[in-house]
């Protein structure tokens, strides 16, 4: 029997003006804006909650934007969308693809926003269903970690009520019409660390009077491939991985530093602080073996939170996902090891539920190579790609998870 939250959800939805919400994607698609510069974007969502009947605030840690609905007694509900884009070149050949030279929405944060507009716009249109308060929040600055710390500590909660539950979800490569929820740990902790190797700088004819610290950092990084193989046990997950290495200015010059950029994704405290050790000792060996100045500066720099779901409300939203969809839908895709800052918009162990909704066009996935599900998911393109594209038929889709999920946690009118 489908739960009233479920059929209340299909009803809001069933009338929404997709062709409209369409226009807004690609329309957020065409202008990505970088972390904490998201004005026109934080402006467009403001304007449509606005426009539902909804009390809105911006400039909330920066370009932040909120908006409250309320409507009678009940629980507080947040919903989230996070709204920035990458500094990434566009090659999806898309006909709204970013007009932003080196910029792109490359990781579906304009999705994101389109749903939650929906969404926030079908619960207003059908407050006489339930009873509660919703906060609809438009997050900046996801990709540096920055946006949901940046908003409480801004006030957020002062500002509009504090929520007793939040939900948040993100598109990611998959055939579309999955959803995934893992009750408890769903997302890795992330952490930034960045190295600088001191050499003595020299002629490059004359290797013999200098300490290259090009050679150095190459073997830096060599070694610290080691890390995870043979100093995190076979059953910890952890990553780590080398993203940037400079140096020098001319092919005859011997410079005098090197720097190297790393990022370390773990799934608890422990395995955490052992690579961050394993880093800084690795760092200090090799610079003494090739005779380096001066010890190098290792810099534990920005970080995410492991994201870690209440159980009780993932299983709750799961269930009227499933029921909304179908069954087959929903699966559990376990621990990944991307990361998230949304768990910094729930300081105090506030109850919340993330989940990921599929987003590869059944063409594309259709094609991809492979047997079976994570062949494919190897081989088709994801996040963070210059040529991710979400199809547009997880639309509607995503703004039922949403409007679904609120439904199952507010009140019935």
């Amino acid at each position: 029997m489908t739960s009233p939250a479920a059929r209340t959800a299909l009803d809001l939805t069933s009338d929404l003006p997709v062709t409209a919400l369409e226009d807004l994607y690609r329309d957020l698609h065409r202008h990505p804006e970088l972390s904490l510069r998201e004005h026109r974007t934080a402006g467009k969502l403001d304007e449509r909650l606005r426009m539902a009947g909804y009390e809105t605030a911006d400039g909330i840690g920066g370009t932040g934007v909120a908006g409250v609905l309320r409507n009678g007694e009940g629980p507080v509900v947040l919903l989230r969308a996070d709204m920035d884009a990458l500094p990434v070149q566009e090659e999806t050949g898309l006909p709204y693809a970013s007009e932003t030279p080196g910029l792109m929405h490359a990781c579906g944060h304009d999705l994101h926003v389109t749903w939650l507009a929906g969404a926030a716009q079908a619960l207003s249109a059908g407050r006489d269903t339930w009873s509660g308060t919703l906060l609809v929040v438009g997050q900046p600055a996801e990709e540096t970690g920055l946006g949901a710390a940046g908003m409480v500590a801004d006030g957020l909660y002062e500002r509009f009520p504090r929520p007793d539950v939040l939900l948040g979800q993100h598109a990611v490569p998959g055939p579309a019409g999955l959803y995934g929820h893992t009750p408890g740990l769903i997302l890795s902790a992330s952490t930034d660390i960045d190295i600088v190797v001191h050499g003595v700088g020299g002629h490059g004819s004359r290797p013999e009077t200098a300490v290259g610290p090009v050679v150095t950092a190459c073997f830096l990084v060599t070694r610290l491939q080691t890390v995870v193989s043979r100093e995190i046990a076979a059953g910890e997950a952890a990553v780590l991985t080398v993203g940037r290495i400079e140096a020098g200015t001319r092919p005859n010059i011997i410079p005098t530093e090197a720097r190297i950029s790393l990022n370390i994704r773990t799934q608890s405290e422990p395995v955490r602080e052992r690579m961050i050790a394993a880093v800084r000792r690795i760092a200090a060996g090799e610079c003494a073996a090739a005779g380096c100045p001066r010890e190098p500066e290792v810099t534990v720099g920005e970080s995410f939170p492991p994201t870690v779901n209440d159980p009780e409300t993932d299983r709750r939203v799961a269930a009227v996902h499933g029921e909304v969809f179908g069954t087959g839908t929903i699966l559990d895709p376990g621990p990944a090891t991307a990361s998230e800052d949304f768990p910094h918009l729930a300081p105090d162990g506030l109850p919340y539920a993330y989940w990921f909704v599929t987003s590869t066009p059944p063409d594309v996935w259709d094609a991809a190579p492979g047997d079976d599900l994570a062949e494919k998911l190897a081989a088709v393109t994801s996040n963070h790609s210059p040529r991710f594209a979400p199809d547009l038929s997880t639309l509607t889709p995503g703004i039922r998870t949403l409007v679904s999920g609120a439904l199952a946690l507010l009140e019935k009118a």
